[in-house]
């Protein structure tokens, strides 16, 4: 199996995501790999990428993923780009364990 998108951070769990705009619906893929070989969670999302509106689709759907409120979700990294760096707060072991049950990956 190849890494994880995530990593265990002590601020909870940090999630290397690859959006997906305009996608037709709100849902988490799968872990894919970029052309340099890191892993990454395809997330794609209905809402367009004008004003914040993607990245803010991004943030609520991963909270919702993992159990946690929207607020404990923020843009670590990559706020214009497809690829980003999603910060969710909270015990990362378990978020960890949460998303990866959602995806058939194990933590």
């Amino acid at each position: 199996m190849a890494a994880a998108p995530w990593r265990v951070s002590p601020e909870g769990l940090d999630i290397r995501v690859r959006v997906t705009p305009k996608g037709g619906r709100d849902a988490l893929e799968a872990v894919g790999t970029l052309a340099d070989g890191s892993p990454v969670l395809k997330v794609r999302v209905r809402a367009a990428p004008e004003d914040g509106a993607a990245n803010a689709a991004v943030l609520r759907l991963l909270a919702k993923a993992v159990g946690r409120p929207a607020s404990a979700a923020r843009l670590a990294a990559g706020a214009s780009a497809r690829v980003k760096t999603v910060t969710i707060t909270g015990p990362g072991e378990a978020l960890a364990a949460a998303l990866a049950s959602l995806i058939g990956e194990r933590p």
